[in-house]
């Protein structure tokens, strides 16, 4: 619960929190008494920033007397006191012209987010490709590529497409492969994966005593769709590079531990996924909010995309000092083109 702030601390509040977030150097009282919006004295932004300080809104160290904020001053400035900060057209036209030249049949298109949204936003992008378990089953499509290679090719309603390769002990005969696509494709059409992985038994067992073998990689490719989820699906991640212009990254070793936080990818997808979405579908975690140690010097900015039935993640991080309404609309831009395209 917030405390109910005055007028005036909350004006102080926000000068130092945007200050902070464009200059990364702390935040002076003498410094915000000669902003020309602020009529106030040194002397009583001092007892104000002392206020919030005692809130918990604002700290300090001992080489400035200047203030910064805390998780706490942030969360207020994003739920109280940030105004929107929309994309400039130029900013529009890169990330819609980018993905509107990507290729989506090899995933490129998830890629070339991360890319761009690393290059735009200077922070870590996270990609997750879609979450084919909550789709719904179209058709399956079995394809020999040689005595022994047998393609899965499993097709949900929204467009999207999972193939997955088996070895097979011996050639499996044409005809039988059909026959038993054609019954799954019966009897499965417009299921999501999870009825079909819950209740398969009741559905298919019949099936199992003629075409064990056909019925078993079916099988084991919904585990392998849901398995791949399990272990964080794939992530597509950009912006490692560009991340080194924020200052937070002038010493290696703060750089070495958000790469290396980022090969983790099974922390990231679990903190995105716990992430509560505000009313804009958003949401935003800031250093001790993420419940991981090695995110605590972090903030995580997150969304969804969808594509007909099944969604997938996109995510900003990096330090707390980051432009939250810049991130938020970069994000909600990115969301509704990618929906748009695919």
């Amino acid at each position: 619960m917030f405390v109910d702030l005055s007028n005036r601390e909350k004006t102080i509040l926000r000068c130092i929190v945007e200050d902070y977030i464009r200059t990364a150097n702390p935040v002076g009282s003498r410094y915000i008494s000669q902003k020309g919006d602020i009529n106030l004295s040194p002397a009583t932004i001092r007892n104000v920033m002392s206020d919030l300080e005692e809130l918990n809104f604002l700290t300090h160290n001992h080489t400035s007397g200047g203030r910064v904020p805390t998780d706490k001053g942030y969360r207020y400035f994003v739920n109280e006191l940030m105004d929107d900060d929309l994309l400039i057209p130029s900013e529009k036209e890169i990330l819609q012209s980018q993905l509107d030249d990507a290729d989506l049949a090899n995933d490129e298109v998830f890629k070339e987010v991360s890319k761009i949204l690393g290059r735009l936003s200077k922070e870590i992008s996270i990609v997750s490709q879609p979450y084919l378990s909550q789709g719904i089953f179209e058709k399956l499509e079995l394809v020999n590529l040689s005595s022994s290679k047998l393609l899965v090719v499993v097709s949900i309603q929204s467009g999207l497409v999972r193939t997955l390769l088996f070895d097979v002990e011996s050639e499996l005969n044409r005809s039988k492969l059909d026959r038993v696509t054609g019954i799954l494709n019966q009897r499965l059409g417009g299921l999501s994966l999870t009825e079909i992985r819950r209740s398969f038994h009741e559905r298919i067992g019949d099936l199992q005593h003629d075409s064990k073998e056909i019925v078993k990689m079916f099988i084991d490719s919904i585990d392998k769709i849901f398995q791949d989820e399990k272990e964080g699906m794939t992530l597509y991640i950009g912006g490692t590079t560009e991340i080194l212009s924020q200052p937070e990254f002038d010493d290696t070793s703060s750089y070495r531990n958000i790469i290396e936080l980022t090969g983790e990818k099974g922390i990231v997808v679990h903190v995105m996924n716990k992430l509560p979405a505000g009313e804009s579908g958003i949401s935003v975690s800031i250093g001790s909010e993420n419940n991981d140690e090695k995110l605590l010097d972090y903030s995580i900015v997150s969304t969804s995309y969808t594509i007909g039935d099944v969604k997938g993640k996109i995510a900003l991080i990096g330090p707390k000092r980051m432009n939250y309404s810049k991130m938020i609309s970069m994000l909600n831009f990115t969301s509704r083109i990618i929906t748009e395209k695919l």
